[in-house]
């Protein structure tokens, strides 16, 4: 991508944390990339930041770059892909949208000359562990899917889905991590009251986690097998996993994602609405 220039439009947190991946992958140069924000102040510190060139001209930044990608929340999306100006400054380039609910079909719209994806990261990218999800427009080729591959993948993983599946992605990959969190929070919680100073709790409970987490994805066993390696006969681990299932958490955490998937769908509408 050394000839590649990319915008990032909107870039907050999660804009920021793309940057800061790219710039630490060696993908782009700081020369060879550009980011708009909507405040000066907010300008001057990525730029101080990163190094790279800031400005609050989404149109020109857009015209500048081959690859532009739309950091932006659902209710601004529109505003500014309708920006006077912005589809033709858009046409036959390479356009990924992180606003969620967002459909493909809406992206292809807005921008019928653009090569369309939609992108699902989380917060997690902000310490290079996050998940992202892509979909692919009809416009988009093999390569143009692998160039949006690797700009997430300097962030965490990165795989591609049917957009049908983005709202599911959003609930369980975008919002999943303020579940985690709630379910680290609640066990440092039970070991506070067991005795442990708080701090040894959360310590203890959120490496539990990430210990777990990585068991999945590099033995590539099913949790359950997993679970049944630590639950010995009669023992302390079996009684706690029955507790959890007196309190039906396998249905609550099910629900929680099928409740957050159905919101999800109703953010790209309001998208529209507030054009």
């Amino acid at each position: 991508m050394s000839d590649t220039r990319l915008a990032v439009i909107g870039c907050g947190i999660m804009g920021e944390a793309i940057v800061g991946g790219l710039l630490r992958a060696g993908l782009f140069a700081p020369g060879e990339l550009l980011a708009t924000t909507r405040r000066q102040d907010a300008a001057d510190a990525v730029q101080a930041r990163h190094g790279v060139a800031v400005t609050l001209d989404n149109l020109a930044a857009c015209r500048a770059a081959q690859i532009v990608l739309l950091t932006l929340k659902p209710q601004r999306i529109a505003k500014v892909v309708h920006e006077p100006g912005m589809r033709e400054a858009l046409a036959g380039k390479l356009v990924i949208s992180i606003a969620a609910g967002v459909t493909l079909a809406q992206l292809a719209e807005w921008l019928p000359e653009s090569s369309v994806i939609r992108a699902m990261p989380n917060t997690p990218c902000l310490i290079g562990e996050g998940m992202t999800v892509l979909a692919r427009g009809k416009r988009v080729a093999d390569a143009e899917v692998a160039a949006a591959a690797r700009l997430f993948e300097t962030v965490g993983r990165c795989i591609e889905v049917e957009d049908k599946l983005m709202d599911a992605v959003t609930s369980l990959g975008g919002s999943g991590p303020a579940f985690v969190y709630i379910m680290i929070e609640a066990m440092a919680d039970g070991g506070v009251m067991m005795g442990l100073p708080r701090p040894v709790a959360l310590e203890i409970a959120a490496q539990v986690f990430q210990g777990a987490a990585r068991m999945v994805l590099q033995t590539s066993r099913h949790p359950a097998a997993l679970k049944d390696q630590v639950t010995t006969p009669a023992g302390c681990t079996i009684a706690g996993v029955l507790t959890m299932e007196d309190g039906r958490i396998r249905s609550v955490l099910a629900r929680t994602i099928q409740e957050a998937t159905r919101v999800a769908g109703e953010l790209g509408k309001d998208a529209a609405a507030d054009r």
